[in-house]
């Protein structure tokens, strides 16, 4: 098997309302949009939000995106944190945000001396 593209589907109690916060909150830009959904640059990957769901979701699956300067993301989305910024035991620094629909989004800062921002093949 060859994978060729790949992305997260998430879907929404309130649909409208989700794709408005990916896009305005996030500040996710739009790859595509068709009747009914939209898809969105993440990072090196895509993140659609179509259809409707009637569940709630659970912490079973959440978002991690890594972010440049995770101070200015906690002030700018200040009003979505439900857990503040802290250093992990594995060294990440992390902020949790929600979306509408109460599905949390791991904000993730890579600290510079952490062995994921160095080259260990010496």
């Amino acid at each position: 098997m060859e994978i060729l593209s790949s992305r997260v589907l998430v879907r929404s109690r309130q649909p409208e309302r989700a794709r408005a916060f990916y896009r305005d909150v996030l500040g996710l830009a739009v790859y595509r949009e068709f009747a009914g959904g939209t898809v969105f640059f993440l990072g090196q990957g895509f993140l659609e939000v179509s259809g409707a769901s009637t569940e709630h979701p659970t912490d079973a699956t959440q978002l991690w995106l890594q972010v440049r300067d995770l101070g200015r993301a906690a002030e700018e989305l200040a009003e979505h944190v439900v857990r503040p910024a802290r250093r992990e035991p594995w060294g990440l620094d992390e902020l949790w945000i929600a979306d509408p629909d109460g599905r949390r989004i791991v904000l993730v800062e890579v600290p510079a001396d952490h062995p994921l921002r160095r080259d260990v093949r010496q």
